[in-house]
């Protein structure tokens, strides 16, 4: 399966279309948590580990945050809402320098825990598609 990085010029803020909802009922609550988990520890190996807390404890908090994010984007529960209030993801990622190359390396680490799963390719890249998408907002610093 090819999970391809979008290409874009710095500040472009194209439109994000949300995974398909089945992705939520394939995978479950767990699935999800279990995905993101894999992501964050790919990040924890790679060249943008530094925009990551060191601390475990810190550093699990931080997966349930993403994953609460992601159920939720997913179509599950709204806890992100609930222990964090509205996502605002862009101001939330603001004190944070993220370039261009910095998203590849989390695409990339996305990539690898996306084409572990046992998910429908169609469903895979649903998700892929938002999380390239979204991605691309998250971008701040044209460097």
């Amino acid at each position: 399966m090819e999970l391809n990085i979008t290409t874009f010029k710095f500040g472009e803020q194209p439109q994000v279309t949300l995974p398909n909802r089945e992705f939520y009922k394939v995978l479950g609550e767990a699935g999800i948590r279990a995905m993101v988990k894999r992501h964050y520890e790919l990040l924890r190996e790679s060249g943008i580990q530094h925009l990551f807390p060191a601390d475990d404890a810190a550093f699990e908090q931080a997966i349930r945050n993403s994953a609460d994010f992601m159920v939720q984007i997913c179509g599950g529960p709204q806890y992100f809402n609930q222990n964090r209030g509205k996502p605002m993801m862009a101001a939330r990622h603001k004190p944070f320098e993220i370039t261009m190359e910095g998203r590849n390396v989390w695409l990339n680490c996305y990539k690898q825990a996306l084409l572990e799963l046992e998910a429908p390719e169609n469903l895979i890249g649903s998700f892929w598609n938002y999380i390239d998408i979204f991605s691309v907002r998250m971008v701040n610093t044209p460097i």
